[in-house]
């Protein structure tokens, strides 16, 4: 008994230990992707109401930008707001969500969003011990990067000094973010007379997203975010999914409002969005470094219009691979040898072409595939199409009970080993694979746990 009492905290230790070197070894390739692309973080007021809640979600925000990305937090006032108001017995009236700005909302939207700005950067300035803001030294840079224009009158209604996004300045936020510095939104922009607006800050973010065309846009919502009927959380969502959604009585007019500028930043070419719950610790790390997420993926398309190929993809896929087997970089395959193994094949289609290719062959008894000809045509490479295909191959390899895949290459290598392959011996694979492998191409081999 005595033995086992002593031995149970070791137990316990080396689990955790195991647990969390799988972690991290499963997020190195989200961390290689994020590296250097452009984010913009948006949440409301709300967020600076609880100090915990506040220093938990600043440090997260330190440690993605210590980690290479690069941000553009937009910040809501709308409870501070409320809270001049309410201490000066006045009221704001709002329609469809956004509020009816006069001109003492107008003072109070000045006065806490001044106030949001220097608190937030005095969070993001302080060193805490033993976390990511330990000495990091984050430099934060606020200004009049947003043009607005009056909202006008809607319905006969007048919104006096609430206004709408006219221009975001990209050219100086990108000089920003190439200085390795954090930009800083409020809800405030200003017109070309020097009038100021009380902008919705979902559509600032959305505006500022696509000025940028910024590789996320990431909203964080109060309340447990898009949720189906029966409270569980949608993972992902098309944007015409999303439209309809936005027909749902049970939406929030915060999160109509979030959902709305998801929408707008789509339309606009954001290529993704996620909404997630504000209030859950860790959510934004764990939506961004985890296969599971922890909100819901808005996407034009689901998987950047990926499906399975059929005979009538044979000639798009030839065309797309074509010039790399000439390159050398994939193996030579003809129409026969393709029309017979198509269904092993998945493919991107855009506006009727074929983009994006790759095929899974499956060993079903060692529990293994091969990924093979994974292809991404020249014009689109400069997106995360490989990696989404990667992902999509994976999750279909997983469906089938296989608890491995790998690849043979000559030229990618370095791709591969950024998103969790590693280097084996050609022992690892199939012995009837092993018996047709091209000795003279000396392709290496790859493989990766699922």
């Amino acid at each position: 008994m005595k033995q086992s009492k002593k031995s149970a905290p070791s137990e316990s230790k080396g689990a955790q230990a195991t647990d969390f070197v799988s972690f991290f070894r499963g997020s190195a390739p989200y961390i290689h992707a994020h590296r250097e692309r452009t984010f913009v973080l948006a949440f409301g007021g709300e967020a600076l109401l609880s100090p915990l809640q506040l220093r938990n979600l600043v440090q997260d925000i330190a440690l993605l930008h210590s980690l290479g990305i690069r941000l553009v937090l937009v910040v809501g006032a709308r409870p501070q707001i409320d809270q001049r108001l309410a201490r000066l017995g006045h009221k704001s009236q709002f329609l469809y969500g956004i509020r009816i700005t006069d001109d003492l909302s107008l003072a109070c939207v000045k006065e806490a969003a001044g106030a949001i700005r220097v608190e937030m950067e005095a969070m993001l300035s302080m060193g805490m011990p033993h976390s990511p803001m330990a000495e990091a030294r984050l430099r934060v840079a606020a200004g009049n990067f947003v043009t607005a224009r009056p909202v006008g009158v809607v319905e006969g209604v007048d919104f006096q000094h609430t206004g709408e996004v006219r221009r975001v300045d990209a050219l100086a936020l990108k000089e920003l973010l190439a200085r390795d510095t954090i930009a800083l939104l409020t809800p405030v922009g200003y017109s070309p007379t020097g009038e100021a607006f009380n902008l919705p800050y979902n559509e600032v973010a959305a505006q500022t997203a696509i000025a940028l065309g910024a590789d996320k846009l990431i909203v964080l919502v109060e309340g447990r975010g898009l949720v189906d009927a029966e409270g569980k959380t949608f993972n992902s969502l098309t944007i015409d999914e999303a439209r309809l959604h936005l027909q749902s009585s049970r939406l929030s007019p915060s999160l109509r409002l979030a959902l709305k500028s998801a929408i707008h930043a789509l339309e606009g070419q954001v290529v993704r969005v996620h909404v997630l719950p504000r209030e859950r610790d860790g959510a934004l790390l764990q939506e961004l470094f985890t296969r599971e997420g922890a909100g819901t993926l808005i996407a034009r398309e689901p998987y950047e219009g990926m499906r399975r190929a059929s005979l009538a993809d044979v000639g798009g896929i030839l065309e797309l691979i074509e010039p790399l087997e000439r390159e050398g970089i994939l193996v030579r395959r003809s129409r026969e040898k393709l029309e017979m193994d198509i269904r092993d094949f998945v493919v991107i289609e855009r506006d009727a072409m074929i983009i994006g290719c790759a095929s899974l062959h499956p060993w079903p008894q060692e529990k293994i595939a091969e990924l093979a000809c994974l292809a991404i045509h020249p014009h689109y490479r400069a997106s995360e199409r490989g990696s989404n295909l990667l992902d999509y191959m994976e999750a279909r390899a997983r469906a089938a009970g296989l608890e491995r895949i790998f690849v043979l290459t000559t030229r990618t290598a370095h791709w591969f080993l950024e998103r969790g392959f590693v280097e084996v011996s050609l022992r690892e694979l199939p012995r009837d694979r092993r018996a047709f492998y091209n000795r003279q191409r000396n392709s290496k081999v790859f493989l990766k746990e699922l």
